[in-house]
């Protein structure tokens, strides 16, 4: 149960960025997304925070498991942006960053965790 509340946040995340893009139109869509968005961003939060890391000497591995709880911060700065910022560039910027960030620690740790074995 507890490896499925990351993915189920960062779906929310991916679903609350992608909706102003498709649903322009549709006002409920633009006002609505910033909650779903930071939704997304406390649950992936939360887990993060409660996450249980193995105990582990490598110094490397030890920064990688740190790097994701910042991803974490990173996803609820761009929500706050959502809601206090004039456009989509602010909080767009945080969530690409973000996105990379968590894309490069899911390959690094697998595979530092591999070599460490």
């Amino acid at each position: 149960m507890k490896n499925l509340i990351v993915p189920f946040g960062l779906i929310l995340i991916l679903l609350a960025t992608i909706a102003p893009f498709f649903l322009r139109d549709q006002a409920w869509a633009l006002d609505s997304f910033r909650y779903v968005y930071c939704a997304g961003a406390l649950t992936v939060l939360v887990a993060r925070i409660l996450q249980k890391r193995p105990a582990t000497d490598d110094l490397r591995l030890r920064r990688l498991y740190r790097l994701e709880v910042w991803v974490a911060i990173i996803f609820c700065v761009a929500g706050f942006f959502a809601f206090y910022s004039t456009g989509l560039r602010d909080w767009i910027a945080f969530t690409l960053a973000g996105a990379a960030l968590q894309a490069y620690t899911s390959i690094a740790i697998p595979s530092r965790e591999s070599k460490l074995k």
